[in-house]
């Protein structure tokens, strides 16, 4: 049974217990929300995680990071390593988005090796097979659509992105309406470009029922994607976008009749005064289905920095109520990012969730603050350093800027505020 079959019936899973505990919240709660579909716990029945990450309303807000190989760079060890840097920078999941090499046997490796979980994107897969065997995604077969997300699941992935909601009539309207990007979702392109060569309807859509088989059978979580979300702040909140997302709270709705758990997926670029109506929008129109947004980015015109670019949009998502954080790395637009650049996208997304989680009031947020300056107050360094987001750099920095003493900092030194404050209640 799924997670949310249990959950419907009034079984708290271990699974569930293990995420409630983490969450800082009781079995029960956590049973309730994913009853209502307002939480979901990606967990294939065919895999087991160390740390199982639960997503939606009232908790933590969670943080993917994207791996994976590509046409120019299809080094699995390469890969592995990202791996490592994303969880070690506290990734709550990963996705392996491979389009290079021996795709399934890098995703095979990336679920052996991860201890978070796992998602994928099956229509890439789906591609690749049909460029190497005909040599054009044309080539697709709606079979082989549908058999790149029954591949994923057997294998024991816990989600996946499948953009079921790019539809001929979506595709219509972003015909009609024109845009300064066009459609920027690889996975959504792979799509229209198949259904303008057979004039036929997405699979995904038409045959979604065999999807939700499928889903139901290894308890996936399906994340609908949004194949129609903007590449430009110009084409925010556009006729496609909305007609898309008003099919994917369609399909949720049907998801969840099926006992199958649903994220929906967000947009990537949006300016910063509309992030906040798109985020009602979805909650709204999906019923509280947990939404899963990439960034968002709030400007275009910041390569080299769009960690920052959309940390300050996921900060501003996530407080007025999405759930889960896509990182963006500082390759972002140029090129596939390094291990350092992974780690540099995961620790940009986890202070924009915190900062949110502390304006939502999730349990544990506002008292982790407390506690760092708590001990910045007593300049007890050890402390401050165990406890901030990334260890590493502040150790570093702290370190490199060589202090006089071991109780202040090499910026004030003598003139540090606490311990002058400290000298002054002295007798």
């Amino acid at each position: 049974m799924t997670q949310l079959q249990l959950a419907r019936e009034g079984r708290i899973s271990d699974e569930v217990r293990r995420a409630a505990e983490a969450e800082r919240v009781e079995p029960e709660r956590l049973r309730q929300l994913i009853a209502e579909g307002k939480a979901v716990l990606p967990a294939n029945l065919r895999r087991e995680r160390k740390r199982p990450a639960a997503v939606g309303l009232g908790l933590r807000t969670k943080v993917n990071a994207n791996i994976g190989t590509s046409a120019d760079y299809a080094d699995l060890a390469r890969e592995l390593e990202k791996l490592t840097a994303a969880e070690e920078a506290g990734a709550d999941t990963v996705m392996d988005l491979s389009t290079g090499g021996d795709v399934a046997a890098i995703r095979q490796a990336i679920l052996d090796h991860a201890s978070v979980p796992v998602g994928t994107v099956p229509i890439y897969d789906a591609a690749v097979q049909a460029v190497r065997a005909h040599g054009a995604i044309r080539a697709m077969t709606a079979e082989g659509v549908l058999g790149a997300v029954r591949a994923h699941a057997e294998q024991g992935v816990d989600f996946v992105t499948v953009h079921c909601g790019v539809t001929r009539a979506v595709v219509a309207t972003l015909s009609a309406r024109g845009r300064l990007c066009g459609m920027v979702s690889r996975g959504g392109t792979f799509l229209a470009h198949w259904m303008q060569a057979h004039g036929q309807e997405n699979p995904l859509f038409e045959r979604f029922d065999e999807v939700l088989a499928i889903a139901r059978e290894h308890d996936v979580t399906l994340s609908l994607g949004d194949g129609m979300r903007p590449g430009a702040i110009a084409d925010a909140f556009d006729a496609p976008q909305v007609h898309e997302l008003m099919v994917l709270a369609e399909l949720a709705e049907r998801a969840r009749n099926a006992g199958v758990q649903v994220m929906i997926e967000g947009p990537g670029h949006v300016p910063l005064h509309q992030v906040e109506a798109q985020v009602r929008l979805e909650k709204e129109l999906c019923q509280g289905a947990p939404f899963y947004v990439l960034g968002p980015l709030v400007t275009d015109i910041a390569p080299g920095y769009d960690h920052i670019t959309s940390a300050i949009g996921g900060a501003v998502a996530a407080a007025a109520g999405a759930d889960f954080l896509c990182y963006v790395t500082p390759a972002e637009h140029l090129g596939l990012p390094s291990a350092e650049q992974v780690r540099q996208g995961v620790v940009a997304a986890r202070i924009a969730a915190h900062a949110a989680d502390v304006a939502k009031g999730v349990p544990g947020a506002a008292e982790r603050d407390r506690e760092l300056s708590a001990r910045r107050r007593r300049r007890d360094w050890a402390g401050q350093l165990a406890l901030c987001l990334d260890p590493r750099l502040a150790r570093a920095l702290r370190e490199g800027a060589r202090p006089s003493d071991d109780e202040t900092c090499s910026m004030c030194g003598e003139f540090c505020v606490f311990k002058i404050a400290d000298e002054s209640r002295r007798p």
